[in-house]
């Protein structure tokens, strides 16, 4: 018999098959398939015996590595496994007792992490004896590898031997190679292979008191002491305010204790050993929250490594191979967690949620606390439990959630002012006096045509609607609130700043650093496989390979790609949209041939309401796809680690995501109607569509018409079918499939699922990078353009009031539990806030310059007004031009339109009338206006600059409160550390003292005695020395 193979002689003579090291680690050997425990955990042997025998009783033999014949030479020696399995089915529901996979099956340890693997069963076709071929065996990697009982087929004599699937086996030998080191490290693992969901096993991991003590220590975690010291209250009117604001507020209080305001805080310092006295240990079970007992889980699964090569069944040459090449890989990389999970060799790993969230009977919990008091919609109007989310998903979500918090609370008086300009918009509508003019029919005002031979010429007055409305959006109170809306972006900024430090004071991050963090920043998967290929392709060369990293060459044709992809999807934009122009021109030229006078007058509405939804459907389609491009486009590059993996993919996907969303609303705002030329001598694009023009109001009400369908658009799709509908449909073809299944094995399905089971079924955590980008978005929305839509703060409340609560039941109910993050702000995130917020200015002092016709106006009112008022402004902006001067084919098909021949036509523009010597040449009032243009521009973004600069200055970033108790913390915690050496030397001093007197005595002995007691003496002055 070959060294590998399992031997009769290894089991006992009348116990469960499997090696055994003790008796005591037999009795501790509950476990539902393979139990790894260390050699001090003793549990009675009465309460386990029967579930192990029920475990191996039916076991096939193939599976087990012993020959057949040795199968039924255990039989003979007394092991009957009906017996077993009779005397199990009396006993009581296992499941019960580890509450349905929260903890092990002794029902005392819990389960902090769950590791997942596929494994594929045996088939009467292969049931061969499976041999042990790794040169690692040993008990425990032997007592690891268990399959599911009672599926396997007992070979008969003089079968032939299968075909051995290799891979399964490779990853096999891994996950035994790795699962061992877990165990060396310290963990405690279960597997379970006897679930529902056929083909997939778990592996329970529990991390024990010492090792969570030890990895908390080197992490560096801030826990709470024994000192507890007052927090600093306010007095005098300030008190009364608060207590009266807590009255007003309490009902939009989420009833959490995490949420309750305190007035003693615990010092918290960093995990020590040594220093273990300072903490509060009464309650070990509850010190490290399952918050983070995952996170010391799964740094210790990262850290881990496997360095098993490929499995192979060769000998000689090929042995060698294998040998050499599993030299290379202990050489040139290692395999975590990160690279089993990219290998297939495990599918999935994530720590398990508290428990249900509904149901009856369910035990209280932080999860169904989380969904009642947050995670529904019932509760929109109160305040998030901020500090129950982090405690239950860590820093990191926790700080997104309170920003989101933060931004809604601050649309709030944004909206409120952007109502006002609206209603005053609505309100002096009528006293409008150059919409009036343009509605006057007695003016008769004829119009130049829209389009050559098939538009006629036209009414002003039939414009009469569009003109009213752009006075909505376009009035005085309009830059006001581009002036307010660039001080809101500085001060929510600000203010999301202080809020930041209060919760790195609350949550205890204030000493903590990035640096420490990139401590534990382990290499990728995709890294260290391109290492791998790097240092085998230099010594297949005969070159040296210490120390391999991929330069900037290897990255040099992901770079390229990366910058031709980038250039290539933004000119895939351009030209969508340059699409959508081309639309509007044959459109409109299309529709101006109807027949109808009602179809010819609502052209410009209806061009620009398709044009708009084509571009809507368009970016919500581009949108997706170009998310999926940048994280390839970012794998390519193959960062180091995940946060420089997770900050190129933001940098792509913001940069390709801003172009696709603003492209459109650019055009509106800043292009359209700038290049049409004038009649007679208009801009053409392939000789025969006519660049568009604006209407006689202006282009920003079609702007505001862009902005709000593409704003409100991409929220209620987004919200409503992507992250409602999708999750849903999802949801009910998996409830399906169980129905299916149901029907099928109606018992097996009855049963109640385990925990990790459950959790398995649910959508694994994605980042939080969509959830960022969504909002980042609408930002940009709110406060880019918000000259032209003083409504978008209103439809943003509206939208992330529903959003808190859409992303709460998606991470209470819909996904796995991530894990938890250490993060002290929101990264690259606050930079590209701070951006957007700085090219608001400039982009707003634009649109009211050049957009609307603000400065126009002010120009005609103090240059041109004969009066004093805004009577004579439309005739003024109004340049003539002579019909006669047409180019050929170019003049109207139907000149008698209107009834009457036509002489002359206006057009928009600043240009000389045809009986001047320079006819239809530029106006000394175009540059008039140009300068006053350019002029506002300057002004405008360096005033709204300064005040914004002014506004950061003046805010203090850090509370003075805050500030103050972070020095107290400081003071008390060196208070702490000088009593306690205080102490030291007291007690020091004390033994010296008694070693003093205790050498008198001993000088007083005889010399024999003084012999005999030298050894004593010794150890007395040893002793203090030793504490």
């Amino acid at each position: 018999m070959e060294k590998d193979e399992i031997h009769l002689r290894r089991l006992p003579a009348a116990a469960p098959w499997g090696p055994r090291k003790s008796g005591a680690e037999d009795a501790g050997s509950e476990f539902h398939g393979v139990d790894f425990l260390p050699e001090d955990l003793n549990e009675a042997p009465e309460e386990t015996g029967m579930r192990v025998n029920k475990k191996y009783s039916c076991l096939p033999a193939e599976e087990k590595g012993i020959h057949i014949i040795n199968i039924r030479a255990i039989e003979d020696i007394g092991y009957d496994q009906h017996e077993s399995t009779l005397l199990n089915s009396l006993s009581k529901n296992p499941d019960a007792d580890c509450k349905y996979g929260l903890y092990f099956r002794d029902g005392k340890r819990k389960v902090d992490y769950i590791l997942v693997y596929h494994y594929k069963k045996s088939s009467a076709g292969r049931t061969l004896t499976r041999r042990v071929h790794h040169n690692d065996s040993s008990a425990r990697s032997t007592k690891q590898d268990q399959p599911l009982p009672g599926k396997g087929v007992q070979l008969e004599m003089g079968e032939s031997e299968p075909h051995v699937d290799y891979h399964e086996d490779d990853k096999r030998f891994r996950r035994e190679e790795y699962e061992g080191n877990l165990v060396e490290a310290g963990l405690e693992l279960e597997r379970d292979e006897d679930t529902k969901i056929h083909g997939i096993g778990f592996v329970k991991i529990h991390a024990p008191w010492n090792v969570l003590c030890r990895e908390a220590e080197f992490l560096k975690l801030k826990m709470p002491t024994k000192k507890m010291y007052q927090i600093n209250q306010t007095h005098g009117l300030l008190k009364k305010i608060n207590s009266v604001i807590q009255k007003i507020t309490e009902p939009i209080q989420p009833k959490v204790a995490e949420h309750k305001p305190q007035t003693v805080k615990r010092l918290s310092y960093p995990f020590s050993r040594e220093k273990q006295h300072l903490f509060d240990l009464s309650d070990r079970d509850s010190f490290f929250d399952s918050k983070t007992r995952s996170t010391i889980v799964y740094e210790i699964l990262k850290r881990t490594t496997c360095t098993k090569a490929k499995y192979s069944m060769g000998k000689g040459e090929g042995r060698k191979k294998e040998t050499t090449l599993l030299n290379k890989r202990r050489k040139c990389g290692k395999y975590g967690i990160t690279s089993l999970l990219a290998n297939g060799v495990y599918s999935a790993a994530y720590p398990l949620h508290d428990g249900d969230y509904e149901g009856e009977n369910v035990e209280p919990n932080d999860r169904k606390l989380l969904c009642e008091e947050w995670a529904s919609y019932g509760v929109f109007y109160k305040y998030q439990p901020i500090d129950l989310v982090r405690k239950y998903f860590g820093e990191k979500i926790g700080l997104y959630f309170a920003w989101l918090g933060v931004y809604t609370q601050m649309l709030i008086p944004a909206s409120i002012v952007g109502i006002i300009v609206f209603l005053y918009g609505c309100a002096t509508v009528d006293e409008n006096i150059p919409s009036m003019e343009m509605c006057d029919q007695r003016n008769n005002i004829t119009m130049c045509p829209l389009c050559d031979r098939t538009c006629s010429y036209w009414k002003m007055s039939s414009a009469c609607a569009t003109a009213r409305a752009s006075h909505l959006f376009d009035n005085p109170a309009t830059v006001f609130f581009s002036v307010f809306m660039a001080l809101w972006a500085a001060t929510f900024m600000e203010h999301w700043k202080r809020k930041q430090m209060r919760l790195n004071y609350r949550w205890d991050l204030t000493g903590f650093e990035e640096e420490e963090e990139a401590v534990k920043d382990h290499p990728r998967a995709e890294y260290e496989a391109k290492v791998l290929e790097k240092s085998l392709r230099k010594e297949h060369k005969h070159k040296e390979t210490d120390k391999e990293k991929l330069t900037w060459k290897d990255r040099f044709p992901a770079y390229l790609t990366n910058f031709v992809g980038i250039i290539f999807m933004v000119g895939l934009t351009f030209a969508i949209v340059f699409g959508v122009i081309i639309y509007r021109i044959s459109t409109a030229a299309a529709l101006a041939i109807s027949s109808t006078p009602s179809g010819r007058s609502s052209v410009r509405v209806t061009v620009t309401a398709t044009a708009v939804i084509i571009n809507l459907v368009v970016i919500i389609i581009l949108d997706e796809v170009y998310g999926c491009i940048a994280r390839w486009l970012t794998q390519i590059e193959v960062p180091k680690t995940d946060k420089n993996f997770e900050e190129r993919l933001i940098f792509k996907a913001f940069l390709l995501k801003f172009v696709n969303a603003y492209t459109p609303i650019f055009y509106v705002a800043f292009f359209k109607g700038r290049f049409v030329g004038r009649p007679g001598d208009y801009v053409y694009i392939f000789h025969s569509f006519r660049m568009e023009e604006c209407a006689p109001g202006g282009c920003l009400m079609e702007l505001c018409i862009q902005l709000s369908i593409i704003m409100l658009g991409k929220q209620l799709i987004q919200n409503n079918l992507f992250e409602i509908g999708i999750p849903k449909m999802k949801k009910f073809i998996r409830y399906m499939k169980l129905k299916r299944r149901r029907s099928l094995d109606h018992e097996e399905h009855m049963k109640k699922k385990q925990r990790y089971e459950v959790d398995y079924n649910l959508e694994p955590f994605a980042g939080l990078t969509p959830e960022y980008m969504e909002m980042i978005i609408q930002f940009g929305f709110v406060t880019l353009f918000v000259a032209s839509f003083p409504l978008a703060p209103l439809f943003a409340l509206l939208n992330n009031i529903i959003e808190i609560r859409l992303d709460a039941k998606k991470f209470v109910t819909e996904l796995r539990r991530p894990v938890a993050v250490r993060a002290k702000d929101i990264g690259i995130w606050y930079n590209i806030l701070r951006g957007i917020g700085k090219l608001a200015v400039i982009i707003n002092a634009f649109v009211i310059s050049f957009t609307s016709d603000f400065i126009p106006r002010l120009v005609y009112l103090y240059m041109y007004s004969e009066n004093g008022t805004m009577h004579g402004f439309v005739n003024h902006t109004l340049s003539s031009f002579n019909v006669s001067d047409f180019q050929a084919g170019t003049a109207p098909n139907d000149p008698m339109d209107l009834g009457y021949e036509v002489q002359i036509c206006r057009y928009k523009d600043y240009r000389e009338p045809p009986w001047s010597e320079n006819k239809y040449d530029i106006s000394k009032d175009f540059w008039a206006v140009l300068a006053a243009r350019l002029a506002f521009v300057i002004v405008f973004q360096n005033l709204v600059m300064f005040m914004s600069d002014f506004v950061d200055w003046i805010i203090p970033d850090i509370p003075k409160d805050i500030s103050q108790q972070i020095h107290k913390e400081k003071v008390l915690m060196v208070e702490v550390f000088m009593r306690e050496e205080q102490g030291k030397l007291q007690m020091l001093e004390t033994w010296k003292d008694k070693d003093k007197k205790k050498g008198e005595n001993c000088n007083n002995h005889s010399p024999r005695l003084s012999r005999s007691h030298s050894g004593s003496l010794s150890s007395c002055h040893s002793y203090p020395l030793d504490v």
